[in-house]
């Protein structure tokens, strides 16, 4: 269970860091909206491992949609970023099919 913690945190340090660099900072992205579907979904991965029902699932869904939209509204304030729908679109994309695919893998185990 500590390896789990360790890559849930450190996975959300990274995407938030990435998410709040300034954009002189990072290197031509091919598809922003796919790396925001791809982190989120992956957060979600992690942060589902620690669900024990499907309450609690749907917790863990809502908060990452919640720090999703804060860190949005915080790229107001970096150079050369800006809040983007359609960037919480993408993270809300990504957030709901892993829950779908961890929801119904926890079905099975």
């Amino acid at each position: 269970m500590r390896w789990e913690v360790i890559a849930l945190v450190a996975t959300g340090v990274l995407v938030s860091f990435g998410c709040l660099v300034p954009n002189r900072y990072l290197p031509p992205l091919p598809n922003d909206k796919l790396l925001h579907f791809g982190a989120f979904a992956l957060l979600m991965l992690l942060a589902g491992r620690f669900a024990t029902g499907q309450g609690m699932l749907a917790g863990i869904a809502l908060g990452l949609l919640v720090a999703g939209w804060v860190i949005e509204c915080l790229q107001n304030w970096v150079p050369g970023r800006a809040f983007s729908w359609p960037d919480l679109a993408a993270n809300a994309a990504g957030i709901a099919c892993a829950g779908m695919l961890t929801g119904t893998l926890m079905n099975f185990f």
